[in-house]
This record gives structure tokens, C-alpha cells and sequence, in this order.
């Protein structure tokens, strides 16, 4: 863990290179200093079929979900989110300012009793 967990509409994908978006989410969270390089993953999906507000055809959306183990202190998850969430709208820049984006980011801690993993990389990488 962490997971980052990426929806959004399908018509951002024509106003940004959201394989980099990718490669900026991974980067920041390595930055925090506070997960596993190892468990690190980001995972975008697009939702071809949407309604925004008001119906305007230039509504985008990008909404985050970070998945992550338990553990840590909430002010380590704040400074996390708070950093990452910067580096996300980094790269939005002035599409933010266009009054047609959306941008959440929500982090979410994993109850360790019903949460259960194997990671085959982690051994791998170990050598």
C-alpha cells in the first residue's frame, strides 16, 4: 500500500498526458517518505459516460481515493495528502482556474483485522 485509486472524465484525457499524472502521483508519494516504494500503485480509470453541474460539455472531473495501510499518525496522513493533492493540482495548473474542473482527493486507512496481502515484487526486489 498505498493504492491510488484515479476516476476521471473521459475529456480530461484530451487536455493532459495523464500517463504523466500517473508518473506525478507515484513521485510524490515516493517524496512523502512515508510508504513502501514497493507498495506504492496508481491506477487511473476513465469514465466515458458522465453528467457535471450544469451539463457544460468542458465540465471535467479527476477524483483520487488513496488506499492505505494503518499505521501511520494523522499527521503524517495530512502532510501525505496535503503534498501529494499539491502535486496533483501542480500539474493541472491553469485548467483549475478554467471554472470547469473538479478535483478530489480522499485518503483512506485499511482496517489491518480484514485487510490481506502477498506481494511477490516485495521478494523480488529484495535481491
Amino acid at each position: 500500500m498505498p493504492h491510488f485509486i484515479v476516476e476521471h472524465s473521459a475529456n480530461l484525457s484530451e487536455r493532459h498526458d495523464l500517463k504523466e499524472l500517473a508518473k506525478v502521483i507515484h513521485a510524490a508519494a515516493v517524496e512523502t517518505g512515508i510508504f513502501p516504494l514497493v507498495g506504492i500503485r496508481v491506477r487511473l480509470y476513465e469514465a466515458k459516460i458522465y453528467e457535471i453541474a450544469d451539463g457544460h460539455e468542458e465540465n471535467a472531473f479527476l477524483a483520487i481515493v488513496a488506499r492505505i495501510g494503518a499505521g501511520r499518525t494523522i499527521e503524517a496522513r495530512k502532510a501525505a495528502a496535503k503534498s501529494i493533492f499539491r502535486a496533483v493540482c501542480d500539474f493541472l495548473g491553469d485548467d483549475l482556474n478554467s471554472g470547469h474542473l473538479m478535483v478530489s482527493f480522499d485518503m483512506d486507512e485499511n482496517d489491518p483485522d480484514v485487510s490481506f496481502k502477498k506481494n511477490s515484487v516485495r521478494t523480488r526486489l529484495a535481491h
